[in-house]
């Protein structure tokens, strides 16, 4: 993988407004993924308003930038297909046929997309530009959904979420090489982040209402921080000191210190709502998340926690994608950059 800029700060390239040259000219949006209508809702961030409605497959659940920054990966679940959105035009372009694909990541090199297959109980490794399938590989958990890699790139950690488990998959090798159940009754594993020195990884657990905090390296089990009821998605701030988690269950973001090493904050939502998956504003201002449960898309202030805006969007918003953001590639979900 591309060296890291910064050892001890692995979103180093993800600071403010630092864009790549292949984004730099892209107009800034909001693409939000409606899985019960099939549709992608495209709000412009400075109105707060839906420019755009693009039909998409059935059950679209997350849009995906791609490693070489230049493509949004729409993946249509139950449609069985990808629609690529060109992010400097806003338009779709021709769906591509892949099974499956509740969730797409990047291998660091570049070199391999890999598909979570949920319900296939699969992480598929495919070819980044024409996803044509180069390995597969079967996993004994149940519902694969989310992953983050590791400092040097050499493994990932998958969140299995109908099974409550996790997995450790050898990135160059793509197999499993590592598998655990999480030490709770009825756990749902969700997101997947590293802290910024690479030491530990911290997965979301809607069920446990906290996040599991774990040494991926050791892989060893994991122990639990209680953030709120339904907590669900993970996203680092642009000068990687905090983290945003957000609390599907109760309308609230909870804030994770990194060095602190503890939560300081939680800003609950005016008249509630059930906060999802999103990402962070390229000048790191704004936090955005879909509502899931609300047909609304929330933009929240990352200095004060005040909600600046609810915007309806269309039925089941799931993985919305801000772009572009600052990084030097994608790692893929809604914005993993590195």
């Amino acid at each position: 993988m591309p060296p890291v800029l910064d050892p001890q700060d692995v979103y180093a390239a993800d600071r403010p407004n630092k864009l790549s040259p292949v984004v730099k000219d892209f107009p800034s949006r909001v693409y939000v993924p409606n899985t019960e209508s099939d549709t992608v809702s495209v709000i412009d961030p400075k109105t707060y308003k839906i420019i755009e409605t693009i039909k998409v497959g059935r059950q679209p659940q997350h849009v995906v930038p791609s490693w070489d920054l230049k493509t949004l990966w729409v993946n249509n679940d139950k449609g069985n297909t990808l629609t690529p959105i060109d992010p400097k035009t806003g338009k779709a372009g021709d769906t591509v046929d892949v099974h499956d694909p509740y969730n797409l990541y990047f291998t660091p090199d570049g070199k391999h997309a890999v598909v979570m297959a949920s319900l296939d109980r699969q992480l598929v490794f495919r070819d980044p530009h024409t996803m044509k399938i180069q390995h597969t590989e079967p996993v004994s958990c149940y519902g694969v959904n989310h992953a983050d890699f590791s400092l040097d790139g050499r493994y990932f950690i998958v969140s299995c979420e109908f099974s409550g488990e996790l997995l450790k998959v050898d990135t160059a090798k793509m197999k499993v090489v590592g598998q655990q159940k999480l030490p709770y009754d009825g756990a749902m594993p969700q997101d997947v982040k590293m802290s910024p020195d690479g030491k530990k990884f911290y997965i979301a657990d809607m069920e446990a209402d906290g996040m599991w905090v774990l040494d991926g390296d050791k892989f060893t089990k994991p122990t639990l921080l209680p953030t709120g009821k339904g907590t669900h998605g993970l996203y680092v701030s642009r000068d990687s000191k905090e983290m945003y988690v957000s609390n599907r269950g109760e309308g609230s973001v909870s804030v994770f210190d990194f060095t602190k090493d503890k939560l300081t904050k939680k800003w609950h939502l005016p008249q509630g709502g059930s906060p999802d998956m999103g990402g962070v504003s390229a000048d790191g201002k704004v936090l955005w998340l879909s509502g899931r449960y609300d047909a609304e898309v929330y933009a929240i202030d990352t200095r004060t926690g005040k909600q600046l805006a609810r915007i309806p969007v269309g039925s089941g918003p799931h993985g919305l994608a801000v772009y572009p953001q600052p990084g030097r590639y994608s790692l893929g979900h809604t914005g993993v950059f590195r």
